[in-house]
């Protein structure tokens, strides 16, 4: 018995036209905006930023759905659309109102089959669902684990002593900040389903813990404590 070659609706060139459009359309939101947008004095919530989370979180869903036997295609496609409304609706409405440019754009341009489009826009929009991830489909469930791994790691760790610099914070909390990394961290492992995404935490997990064991150990009256509650 062979094995099914699916071909994919999407190609590399698409694809880039696909990043182009995002980026531009993100760097317009921020534009648009009389004040320069939602709270955009934190790095984060500017268009550069914005842009580098998706990218980070497209590759990382890609990752995951190949090891995991998802539609890689969907995955990456509603990774790259995630958060494209990110900086123009508000947090509780951004995932429905990414949804609905990435369907305009998709039934715009080439001829995308109108499953393949369902099957993102649905991943788009299902994708701040704060519930457990077992009730998501399973591409749903790789850009949700994606989004989650993106903020643990060396990448949330540099995010969050960046953040201390806007809250005129001196280095001395910046053991707070880092076990505030670890708190992200373990919630992600307490969340995720999958085997790939779960071996992917514990290894960021592993690397902030190294950097919070040496910032005590180098820095002098640098006192191990619990992190407060998150508020990003």
């Amino acid at each position: 018995m062979g094995v099914e070659i699916r071909e994919s609706p999407v190609s590399d060139e698409e694809f880039e036209e696909m990043k182009r459009f995002v980026r531009d359309y993100l760097t317009a939101s921020v534009e648009g905006e009389d004040e320069g947008g939602r709270m955009r004095w934190y790095p984060w919530h500017s268009a550069e930023y914005r842009y580098n989370h998706i990218l980070n979180v497209t590759e990382l869903a890609a990752e995951i759905a190949e090891s995991e036997g998802a539609n890689v295609d969907v995955t990456r496609v509603a990774a790259l659309f995630h958060d494209i409304s990110k900086l123009e609706a508000d947090q509780d409405v951004h995932a429905e109102a990414g949804a609905r440019v990435a369907r305009e754009y998709l039934t715009t341009r080439m001829d995308y089959p109108e499953s393949f489009i369902e099957q993102v826009c649905d991943a788009v929009e299902a994708h701040s669902y704060e519930g457990d991830l077992a009730d998501v489909n399973l591409e749903t469930r790789c850009l949700m684990e994606a989004d989650l791994l993106d903020k643990v790691g060396a990448n949330g760790t540099a995010l969050m002593l960046l953040r201390m610099g806007y809250e005129a914070r001196t280095h001395m909390d910046a053991n707070e900040m880092v076990g505030r990394v670890l708190e992200r961290g373990e919630d992600a492992v307490a969340r995720v389903r999958s085997d790939t995404a779960e071996s992917i935490a514990h290894q960021r997990i592993k690397r902030v813990r190294w950097f919070k064991e040496w910032l005590e150990g180098e820095v002098a009256d640098m006192e191990p404590g619990s992190p407060p509650a998150l508020d990003l």
